[in-house]
């Protein structure tokens, strides 16, 4: 058999120094369910909800709302925020583990929604550290040349797969959507997302699970070992939280604001206790939208940027650590710079 002459080198599109953000939205429904208005049908009260999770209200969307349209909400908002056209966006990837069917996926029916035509579209299902493993994908593809910007959305209808008779998980998790824009950076000095540090620890994956044969809205309910869940989170994630610090070339006394998943209030406060201690200043900023917003899974980290924003606790220039972690159990962090 002959070969021919030298193979024709393959064309790969120009690379840039990086991805920075362009934009941040957020969605959630108008329904607020106070402790109290769940101490009404399953045993508990405001105070053991509020000594245990931190949480006093969250959001739940009505029996026939659709979780694709919270996404293309945020979705919108975001891209209105960044100041793009629609038609700019060249890629959406959408981070859920609540759609309630897998096929077909969130992430094309969102685009639709929002007016995006014909992007590149696909789903993430990382649970909890679903949005920073799409941040992370996304900032890659902007910095590889496949995409010019990217369209990152974190949406959960939990709701549709809690069983609320169950106190574990009824007063925690909720619904909600937060979207983030990405685009390239001029120079390496505009960079604006970090390397991603993220991981896995499959020998505990079935402390957070869905179990058939428990009630919901869609047949099987999530169930989570919450002490197993809250000692591996309060030891594992401050290690991870410093790798992200460290690939992106900073000490922890550069992090200006914290947003870590919002998990548990009592998780937050001893994650950053930890990074304070490794060197992260008294004045960090640490987001703590759980209190008014649930546990929202892969949207609770961009929810919480969004809310932080309108409180005026994030501001331009501040450099931001963010950390997901949850069933998988699946993790990862990165720092950002916000524009």
């Amino acid at each position: 058999m002959t070969h021919p002459g030298p193979a024709t080198a393959l064309r790969l599109a120009p690379a840039v120094a990086g991805a920075r953000i362009l934009g941040l939205g957020s969605a959630q429904p108008e329904h607020v369910v106070t402790n109290d208005e769940l101490a009404r049908t399953i045993e508990t009260n405001d105070q053991w909800i509020r000594e245990r999770v931190g949480i006093q209200s969250r959001r739940v969307a009505a029996e026939d709302a659709l979780l694709v349209d919270l996404a293309a909400d945020a979705g919108t908002r975001a891209v209105k925020d960044s100041g793009l056209d629609p038609a700019e966006i060249g890629a959406v990837i959408v981070a859920t583990c609540t759609m309630p069917n897998a096929i077909p996926n969130a992430a094309a029916q969102t685009a639709e929604r929002i007016g995006i035509h014909a992007p590149a579209a696909f789903d993430v299902n990382a649970a909890c550290a679903g949005f920073c493993y799409g941040l992370g994908a996304a900032a890659d593809m902007v910095r590889g040349g496949s995409a010019g910007n990217v369209l990152v959305i974190g949406a959960e209808k939990l709701s549709d797969w809690l069983d609320w008779t169950d106190r574990s998980t009824a007063i925690i998790f909720a619904d909600g959507a937060g979207a983030m824009v990405l685009g390239a950076a001029a120079d390496e000095a505009s960079v604006g997302v970090g390397p991603v540090a993220w991981g896995s620890a499959g020998d505990m994956a079935q402390t957070i699970r869905i179990e058939e044969a428990n009630r919901s809205r869609l047949g099987g309910a999530l169930h989570q070992e919450g002490q197993a869940v809250f000692r591996w989170a309060t030891t594992q994630i401050a290690p991870v939280a410093l790798r992200a610090i460290e690939l992106a070339g900073l000490t922890p006394a550069d992090i200006d604001v914290f947003v870590p998943h919002q998990a548990n209030l009592r998780i937050v406060e001893a994650v950053a206790k930890k990074l304070r201690k490794h060197g992260a200043r008294d004045d960090m900023r640490v987001a703590d939208d759980i209190v008014h917003s649930g546990n929202t899974s892969s949207a609770s980290i961009p929810l919480a940027l969004d809310h932080m924003r309108a409180d005026g606790r994030l501001r331009s220039g501040d450099t931001v650590l963010l950390v997901g972690f949850g069933a998988g159990l699946s993790y990862a962090g990165q720092v950002v710079r916000f524009p």
